[in-house]
């Protein structure tokens, strides 16, 4: 399965640096904060192509394409373009995410982003590296010693963005400073320490479940905003629903868990 994560991060980085920097034009989904282009939809096609020459049988979720059922044990979760917004204005904050999920569980996955050539990845149980390195998530037990990445979409739930904005509030009286780039870097760079927390309160399955399993390889945290684990149960109310995140190590989750309850 490692061996065909990284031919697909290949031919996918390929497609997506053939295209970085020439958008012209892009279709809105669901809001104005979620658009696709051209290479979302090349990348994913190839990508799932790669895993059906070498396993068949086996479901896929992609971003683009959605639930393909074939009845096995194993989902590979795909997001061909995770960052496409940053993507679309020639913004470097990109990737490709590939998670290998067994019974609703990530046992295996990869992050790669293409310009600045970084592979992310962790086995369930085996720690995460990048590049081939062993990774390991930040040590600080100071909240006020941290950089915390925390990102916001356009959304049109009365009240959603305002109540963000005051978790955003008490977030940034209590860290060193806020960073976000809204895409798999986030997430990857708290897996290795350079970010202390990362949270987001609109995710999709293929955003979070490859990048969480590395975060907590990496001996890190992850649940939603209320402390939860995540269910990743492969039902159509279920992998289209809208995932909350909070990633850090294990000694800041809970203060972070609380401080983004404050008075909600």
């Amino acid at each position: 399965m490692e061996k065909t994560i990284r031919k697909a991060f290949q031919e996918a980085g390929k497609i997506l640096m053939n295209n970085f920097g020439i958008i012209s034009d892009y279709e809105v989904k669901e809001s104005q904060s979620s658009i696709v282009t051209k290479a979302d939809v090349e990348s994913e096609k190839r990508i799932i192509e790669i895993i059906l020459e070498n396993f068949p049988g086996h479901n896929t979720l992609g971003e683009e394409t959605g639930f393909q059922n074939r009845n096995s044990d194993f989902t590979w979760v795909i997001d061909p373009l995770d960052g496409t917004s940053n993507f679309a204005a020639g913004l470097p904050w990109f990737g490709v995410i590939i998670c290998v999920l067994k019974n609703s569980i990530p046992v295996m996955s990869g992050c790669f982003m293409p310009v600045q050539n970084e592979i992310y990845f962790a086995e369930k149980g085996k720690g995460a590296t990048c590049n081939g390195k062993k990774i390991i998530v930040s040590t600080e037990t100071n909240l006020k010693n941290i950089l915390a990445a925390y990102s916001l979409d356009f959304s049109d739930e009365a009240g959603k963005t305002e109540r963000e904005t005051k978790v955003i509030g008490n977030l940034v009286k209590n860290i060193r400073n806020l960073r976000g780039t809204n895409c798999l870097i986030d997430f990857c760079y708290t897996a290795d320490g350079k970010l202390g927390a990362c949270i987001n309160q609109t995710t999709k399955i293929w955003d979070i479940a490859g990048p969480g399993l590395i975060i907590e390889e990496a001996g890190g945290m992850v649940t939603d905003i209320s402390g939860n684990q995540f269910d990743f149960s492969l039902n159509e109310t279920n992998y289209n629903r809208n995932f909350t995140i909070v990633c850090s190590n294990k000694m800041l989750h809970n203060e972070l868990i609380k401080l983004m309850n404050h008075g909600f």
